[in-house]
């Protein structure tokens, strides 16, 4: 299971949100870049990066930090965050982002989807964010009439090799992460499922081991210290 820190970057500068609620925000650091540099060190073998002024405008406000957290790292990086257009896919793959990740689009848009997933495979993923089960879209400011397991069903037609599968009422509250749809959403298909939301104890890491996650984001669980990323990756949690 892949271990992936989190850069979420707001008006340039790397911050956390509660529950995606963009009053509740809280500042780790000045520099998306040097952050990036520093979870390289502690040993990340790949880094979620989301563009949160994206995700609520559709418009890459951040490209310019993500190019450069590219540039400064030698692990892949994988970009979610208003990503609705095939120029903008073309454009962040085009200076070395390994995977970018497509949220709202994938339900307002399913057309451009289509032609992403024909064009790049399976560095084309896609962020099912869901709250009660139903998926959000526009930075988690509407909610739809979509179930995350229709989607799902949908994704998998599409050719979709990987989602990310976010639960909104978890996410930033160091409250653990909702196992039961979790499994629900992993039992349902053979896609590559990545844990986000709530992953704030080893037990909990161990968890979504034992599920067969493809993967688990990290966010604020390591900001606020509450995980040690060099200590997962000494112990070995992030092994098959």
């Amino acid at each position: 299971m892949i271990l992936f820190p989190a850069i979420d970057i707001r008006g340039g500068k790397c911050v956390r949100l509660i529950q995606g609620d963009y009053t509740k925000e809280v500042i780790y650091n000045s520099s998306p870049i040097s952050m990036a540099i520093d979870w390289e060190k502690q040993g990340a073998k790949y880094i979620h990066v989301v563009d949160l002024d994206g995700a609520k405008t559709g418009d890459s406000l951040n490209e310019r930090a993500i190019k450069e957290i590219v540039e400064a790292v030698s692990i892949p990086i994988q970009v979610g965050g208003g990503i609705r257009t095939m120029q903008q896919v073309d454009m962040h793959l085009s200076y070395g982002v390994s995977r970018v990740i497509i949220g709202t689009a994938a339900i307002e848009n399913p057309e451009f989807l289509k032609t992403a997933v024909v064009k790049y495979g399976s560095k084309v993923a896609v962020s099912i964010d869901a709250r009660n089960g139903y998926v959000a879209t526009d930075g988690w400011t509407k909610t739809t009439s979509t179930k995350a397991i229709t989607l799902l069903a949908d994704l998998v037609e599409m050719g979709v090799k990987t989602i990310v599968y976010t639960d909104i009422l978890k996410d930033g509250m160091l409250a653990g992460p909702n196992f039961v749809e979790l499994a629900m959403m992993n039992n349902a298909s053979t896609i590559d499922i990545i844990a986000s939301g709530g992953v704030t104890t080893v037990q909990d890491i161990k968890m979504l081991k034992q599920q067969k996650m493809y993967g688990a984001i990290i966010g604020k669980a390591l900001y606020e210290g509450k995980l040690s990323l060099t200590q997962l990756m000494e112990d070995g949690i992030d092994g098959e």
